[in-house]
């Protein structure tokens, strides 16, 4: 039951890629009273760090006082847009993209605020989508599929590079004095709870899906001495702490992070969690086989089932990784959003989102000859590849801007396809579809993705998903619900099949998914691989 008494709140923030947004939720039913959005000053750096030295290729990298600054601006601001008083918040829950890991000292200071230090690369926030450790993801993957370790089927048979160990190794043997300087290797859903609370708990969460952590273990020393002698005492040095349960309190608020954000100090603070697994609870998704689909800059697909399975190229299967009780899936594709905005921004700059949606919605289905993969940013699932680019296949001198813009938008869903189909083979069968983020606002999208799949779509009824999942986590936490699933019933909300298929679309996706399916397999699997070679030759050429 809600707190008795007066009408109480909790506050959801959710940390993006290029910004965080704070939400004031009602306790009792959910109700988003106000909300706020702050952009981090850096961004993403991806050429240079603040000082102008220059990055590597596949470098992503933030700031981790940008992450400060959401606390100290966001929330006061949406507290103030809810025009509530902050004496009757009781709870904040936060998530965070994920894999992106801090290197810090043992007292959670990052290293890139340290003197001298501003000018190297590896001192930085490795952001979830920073793929220059792909090398070191092939090696673990190379030794783990040699050595036989039970932990890689839980990951579909490949770990990949966003993940805390190939980003580690990568610190390591590129620069190893701050790989020993570094007394913790933080995932930024864990440091902003230790900035909130002063207590560094780890979340299961990111601990089973990108930390390798299956059955209370984390991969062995000797298996990562046989990697580099170096590494062998990673875990214990860098990485091991105490683990915190989804829904439980990480701690309470102190008094410096009361005075940032203007809240109660002591208030629960709920264990961290990730943008995409917390949306499951705002989706009202938490029983097996609802698959929601967090879309944006990039897509997580995560579903729970009864017990685990092995599913080729997931990202992970991990017991209560979702919700208690069950085992939680991950998959995903590393670039979704993020195809359509480069696509704008480097070959049609003319155009806008709005436009070109509305001349491609004109289009019937395989009107522009065309079929794409979907792998700008490498592939996530179901091949964990992030050496794989995109393909374009049909252009001709009659291509339009807005034919190519469909054919993404299509290949994305056939990759959604992929992933949905591969869960069904494995024995983890999608019953619902619920999509969530910022693409959902896009009904030609969902339309497509609606008629790719033959499924009807449901929305999530909230547009900040992550901050309202984060909130009732918060509200679990702070004793307002026993549980993240009583909570979840009480304030989550969606729309139920809001998107229906059109059999006739269907039918033509069903001839392009085949396809689609033929260049998946031929381009991904081994069979050519002149998207490997490219990237070899545009690594020699740019170090030369």
């Amino acid at each position: 039951m809600p707190v008795a008494g007066s009408e109480t709140y909790v506050i959801g923030v959710d940390f993006g890629t290029l910004s965080g947004r704070a939400v004031v939720v009602r306790v009792a039913d959910g109700a988003e009273l106000g909300s706020a959005v702050h952009d981090y000053r850096h961004a993403v750096l991806t050429e240079a760090l603040p000082d102008g030295t220059p990055l590597g290729h596949d470098w992503a990298l933030q700031v981790p006082g940008d992450y400060l600054d959401v606390l100290r601006e966001a929330v006061p601001a949406a507290v103030r847009g809810a025009g509530v008083d902050p004496a009757q918040v009781v709870g904040i829950g936060t998530d965070f993209t994920a894999c992106t890991m801090i290197p810090t000292l043992a007292d959670g200071t990052p290293l890139s605020e340290l003197d001298g230090l501003a000018n190297r690369p590896h001192a930085y926030v490795k952001l979830w989508r920073h793929h220059a450790a792909q090398p070191h993801a092939d090696r673990i993957n190379q030794l783990a599929a040699k050595r036989g370790e039970a932990w890689l089927p839980r990951y579909g048979g490949l770990i990949s590079s966003e993940w805390e160990f190939a980003k580690g190794l990568q610190l390591l043997e590129e620069d190893p004095e701050i790989y020993h300087r570094m007394d913790r290797w933080v995932e930024a859903a864990d440091w902003i709870i230790w900035r909130l609370t002063g207590a560094y708990v780890r979340n299961a969460c990111t601990a089973g899906y990108k930390g390798i952590r299956q059955d209370g273990h984390y991969p062995a020393p000797d298996f990562l001495a046989e990697l580099n002698p170096a590494f062998a005492g990673f875990v214990a040095d860098k990485l091991d702490q105490p683990i915190g349960e989804l829904g439980d309190a990480a701690g309470t608020l102190t008094a410096e992070a009361a005075a940032w954000t203007g809240l109660p100090e002591g208030i629960a603070v709920a264990v961290g969690n990730v943008d995409a697994h917390v949306t499951s609870a705002a989706a009202q998704a938490l029983e097996p086989g609802q698959l929601v689909a967090i879309m944006g800059t990039s897509t997580c697909h995560v579903v729970n089932g009864e017990e685990a399975v092995v599913v080729p190229g997931m990202c992970g299967v991990v017991d209560g990784g979702i919700v208690a009780g069950l085992w939680g899936y991950e998959a995903g594709q590393s670039g979704v959003g993020d195809i359509f905005a480069a696509y704008l921004r480097h070959l049609a700059p003319e155009f806008t989102h709005e436009r070109l949606t509305e001349l491609a919605a004109r289009q019937r289905p395989g009107e522009h000859g065309l079929i794409a993969l979907d792998w700008h940013s490498g592939n996530r699932s179901v091949l964990v590849d992030h050496e794989l680019s995109g393909l374009l296949i049909g252009e001709t001198l009659a291509t339009r801007p807005e034919d190519v813009y469909r054919a993404l938008i299509e290949a994305t869903a056939f990759g959604t396809r992929t992933i949905i189909e591969t869960f069904g083979r494995a024995g983890v069968p999608v019953g619902e579809f619920i999509a969530a983020g910022g693409l959902v606002r896009n009904a030609l999208l969902m339309q497509i993705y609606a008629d790719v799949l033959r499924m009807p779509l449901s929305v999530i009824g909230s547009e900040q998903g992550p901050a309202l999942g984060s909130a009732i986590h918060a509200a679990a936490a702070a004793g307002a619900y026993p549980d993240v699933r009583s909570a979840a019933a009480a304030m989550g909300s969606k729309q139920t099949a809001v998107y229906r298929p059109d059999p006739r679309a269907a039918d033509v996706y069903d001839e392009l998914f085949a396809e689609y399916t033929r260049l998946h397999d031929y381009f991904g699997r081994g069979a050519n691989k002149v998207m490997r070679n490219l990237r070899a030759i545009q690594r020699r050429s740019v170090s030369a």
